[in-house]
């Protein structure tokens, strides 16, 4: 056993008993640890059991130790009732697709040597939920200010120590250099050994980038903005090295969005770093444009659509004219293996796509329309709070709004050529700061909704909406 596994079974080890004392500590640190926990050196488990891996002991433990205290320590769901049933829904609808494919997996069990039952429950059910339930812990947990500022802090510190791996690991080439299948293939490469794929690590990274800069407001001193500038940079610079171009859509579209929303006297910005990128970072350009300006046989600039979209539009049409048929209510999850259109698509057209490749698409061929429509409304709504606290006076609210509304944008705008609206590993970080924001949201109403004669609210259930000079010098 190496020194560096050994230190992590240690902490790992401290923080599982530590959170018998105080499970929220704990679940802040099981943050941190998702930043290298799925890096290439990392057991995925241990003693050959399935799912018996560090992160899932881990978990495990904080979720006995709040499971335990929760009523100790007087903590409820109060949430607001239409968050709540949508949420119920979200959660719903993956079970129903789940057991609906269960029932009928049809195509599914010649996938890829065979898809058991057993591989649909574990992957699809329980892997599934498990990534959305630190983000519930972390709506119970988060009660003071201090709290929701420790759960800032790590979501940001998790970011941008993944950040740090890319931009150690990456060649400089990848943001330097060129577009051609060498420099992919690294890109690719060093991107799983980290624990993610290119295209999911560029819509994290696109969407914190962003996030990070919306502390900044958090922090007075010169000093401490710079470092927080310079957190930003080392995240935009790793997402610029990953090559994945649907997070760089997603980087530009997202900090256009939240300059219209807050931020407008940056727009001025724009035409200058459209101007700055392509010559500051060629290759990540090079990429971007990749399938632009192609010349045909009569010598014409012209633009590969199969290219630029990587064969995406030749699938799609076939993925619109399968949910056409059932517009309801889907064909359960994996609707595109189970129902023969991949192995159609991978015969006639040799395309090895196992699902749509939008998000979009994914849910209304997996879910129907019915399905869908609480997807999209916990989403908008959540998108809502988040914009609301972004463009709020108080800078905590700014902070926690701004990062995940950046996260969900993001990963919305990324959605149209890849990306999942089921919770998943790349996806943790954001479910967590949705859940923050939500519990910031909640706070709020309640300290609104408190009569001026009542007492302030005891330390535990203290209320957020003091403004930030209350928040230490250099706090980020």
């Amino acid at each position: 056993m190496s020194i560096r596994l050994l230190a992590l079974y240690t902490m790992v080890g401290g923080l599982c008993i530590y959170a018998w004392k105080d499970w929220f500590t704990s679940l802040c640190g099981l943050i941190l640890i998702m930043a290298i926990i799925h890096h290439e050196d990392m057991p995925s488990n241990m003693f050959g059991v399935q799912g018996f891996n560090v992160w899932n002991i881990m978990f495990l433990m904080i979720f006995l130790a709040w499971l335990t205290s929760r009523r100790r320590e007087g903590l409820r769901w109060d949430a607001p009732g239409h968050m709540t049933v949508l949420f119920l829904a979200y959660f719903g609808v993956i079970i129903v697709g789940v057991l609906r494919t269960g029932l009928d997996r049809g195509y599914l069990a010649g996938f890829s040597g065979g898809y058991s039952l057993k591989d649909l429950i574990s992957e699809e059910l329980i892997n599934t939920v498990k990534w959305g339930l630190p983000g519930v812990l972390l709506f119970y947990g988060c009660r003071t200010r201090k709290q929701v500022i420790l759960a800032l802090v790590c979501i940001l510190a998790m970011y941008f120590l993944l950040s740090l791996q890319i931009v150690k690991r990456m060649p400089l080439e990848s943001a330097l250099g060129g577009a051609d299948e060498y420099i992919q293939h690294v890109r690719l490469k060093v991107c799983a050994s980290v624990g993610y794929s290119a295209c999911d690590t560029s819509t994290m990274l696109a969407g914190v980038s962003w996030g990070v800069l919306a502390s900044l407001s958090l922090v007075r001193k010169r000093i401490h903005k710079l470092a927080v500038l310079g957190v930003a940079g080392i995240v935009f610079f790793g997402q610029a090295l990953t090559g994945g171009r649907a997070g760089y859509l997603a980087w530009g579209a997202t900090g256009l969005m939240l300059c219209l929303l807050k931020w407008r006297k940056y727009l001025i910005l724009a035409p200058i770093a459209i101007l700055l990128l392509p010559i500051l970072f060629p290759g990540a350009a090079e990429r971007m444009l990749f399938g632009f300006g192609q010349t045909s046989a009569a010598g014409e600039a012209t633009v590969d659509e199969l290219s630029v979209t990587s064969d995406r539009t030749v699938m799609w049409p076939y993925v619109v004219d399968k949910i056409v048929e059932s517009p309801l209510i889907g064909y359960g999850r994996l609707a595109m293996i189970r129902i023969g259109l991949y192995q159609h698509l991978l015969s006639d057209l040799n395309i090895s796509f196992p699902h749509p490749h939008n998000m979009y698409l994914e849910t209304l061929l997996d879910n129907g329309l019915l399905g869908s429509i609480p997807i999209f409304a916990f989403w908008a709504i959540m998108l809502v709070y988040s914009a609301a606290l972004f463009r709020a006076d108080n800078h905590l609210y700014s902070a926690v709004g701004g990062l995940a509304l950046a996260l969900m944008l993001a990963q919305l705008f990324a959605g149209i050529g890849a990306q999942h609206f089921y919770p998943g590993m790349s996806t943790t970080g954001m479910w967590l700061a949705m859940c923050l924001a939500l519990r910031v949201t909640v706070e709020e109403k309640q300290s609104q909704q408190m009569s001026p004669a009542v007492p302030a609210v005891s330390p535990k259930l203290a209320s957020m909406r003091r403004r930030v000079d209350a928040v230490p010098a250099g706090v980020v």
